[in-house]
This record gives C-alpha cells, structure tokens and sequence, in this order.
C-alpha cells in the first residue's frame, strides 16, 4: 500500500536572518571604507551579562567556515552559525543619543533583557 500526499501545504517563506536599518548600513559604509577597509564584521552571541546572553561584534579578515554570509544594502556581514538560531528576524540599527552611539539590535527571539541593556534571553 502507498500513501501519496497531494494536497500539501506550501512551506511558509523563513524570515531573514538578518537585516540592517538604513542608519546601520550608512555606518558600516562609512566603517568599511576607512579603518576597517578590507575587514567583515562578525555577529556573534556569547553567554554573559546577568540575562545570560550579550551579542558580540569582532572584526574579521575573511569568513569562517562556521560563518553564514548576509548581504543586505550591498553589505555584507557575517554572522555565527551557533548564534544564527537566537538572530532569525533581526535587524540591526545604529543609533546615535546624547551620550553614546552604537549599533542596537532589534530581535523578535528575545524575551527579556537586563537592566542595564547589556543581555538578553530568548
């Protein structure tokens, strides 16, 4: 006897991994065309920080075999493959306050962070 499946439901599409806003792609524009010429920024996730989890940026000469390559405005950046699971739906944005400025990520996998905003949890 043989079962045939017809009626299948189509797969839904994946979000991306990751997607920088338009300030975090004029910042590593303007990165990768100065002191960092000829680098890529790596993505990565770490456990530390009261919540158990910080994201960690490093710069690099070439990807790694255990790196997934995302291109997004002409950019490429690279991202962990152990940490790709906690980065699906992503974005990372750059902001500039009064005080600091840096890059913030903006992920539908967290379920909390610290208070301090160093950590995170999914």
């Amino acid at each position: 006897m043989s079962t045939t499946l017809t009626n299948a439901k189509p797969r839904r599409a994946l979000p991306p991994l990751m997607q920088l806003s338009d300030a975090a792609a004029e910042r590593l524009r303007s990165l990768y065309a100065k002191g960092q010429e000829g680098m890529l920024l790596r993505i990565a996730v770490s456990t530390k920080g009261c919540s158990g989890m910080s994201y960690d940026m490093s710069w690099v000469e070439a990807p790694a075999a255990t790196d997934e390559v995302v291109t997004d405005k002409g950019l490429t950046v690279l991202v962990d493959r152990k940490a790709t699971l906690f980065l699906i739906g992503t974005t990372m944005d750059y902001e500039v306050k009064a005080l600091s400025s840096g890059f913030t990520f903006v992920n539908p996998n967290e379920k909390g962070r610290c208070g301090c905003g160093e950590s995170f949890h999914v």
